[in-house]
């Protein structure tokens, strides 16, 4: 057999193969599917799906009141921090009812197993390392509200929103104030006598305040 022969005698066994491997139901459905579809055209039995509405007529516009319970976050300037008022000493009330089953007596973190898929509470209180900021080189050092926490004022916007974690947002405002100057006293940050409210707040200057910076990475060359 020459070349030339051969080479088409395996063409014809290839082609052979492929149709068989082609035969079949499904392979005969798939390829009228692709037909009709592929001409634009759907199946009789199937129709376009209208346009969405501009509006799907759901429930109804909230109202002040419903709009104001929900816009509580608080800036690092202060802007939004309610009226009222709190010391370290009411805080350390409000600490030990509402705070310490979780985070501890004096703020050192769960010592207890935690509830089944609720991470540990975390250490709240602690101002190592006092010198430097070293938490980008080693991991194992603890992040508190006193070393690493940049405003005050977020402060109180976390505890507002988010404790106590059994019933979070139940805190009165004053109450709020308290536990964050009681948190702030204890981290050596503002004295024993201290009263935290919407002036005073802001103008606690936090340890690591200094240590944050804007992100003004752009990306490609210049990313830093």
């Amino acid at each position: 057999m020459t070349r030339s022969r051969a080479v088409s005698a395996m063409s014809m066994v290839a082609a052979i193969m492929l149709s068989g491997c082609d035969r079949g139901p499904l392979a005969e459905r798939a390829g009228r599917a692709q037909g009709t579809l592929g001409g634009g055209r759907l199946p009789a039995d199937v129709k376009p799906a209208p346009e969405p509405p501009d509006r799907f007529g759901v429930g109804r516009p909230a109202t002040t009141t419903e709009i104001a319970a929900w816009d509580v976050d608080i800036s690092p300037d202060g802007r939004g921090l309610p009226q009222g008022s709190g010391t370290p000493a009411q805080g350390a009330s409000v600490y030990a009812a509402k705070c310490a089953s979780c985070h501890g007596a004096a703020g050192e973190g769960q010592s207890g197993p935690p509830t089944l898929g609720v991470p540990a509470a975390p250490k709240i209180v602690g101002r190592d390392p006092r010198e430097g900021f070293a938490f980008g080189q080693d991991p194992k050092l603890v992040k508190t509200v006193g070393n690493y926490w940049p405003y005050a004022t977020t402060v109180f916007d976390y505890v507002r929103r988010t404790m106590p974690l059994s019933a979070p947002g139940s805190l009165a405002n004053s109450e709020v104030y308290a536990v964050v100057a009681f948190l702030l006293s204890e981290n050596d940050i503002i004295s024993k006598t201290a009263v935290m409210d919407s002036v005073t707040l802001p103008a606690v200057k936090m340890p690591a305040h200094d240590k944050f910076v804007p992100d003004d990475r752009k990306g490609g060359a210049v990313f830093k």
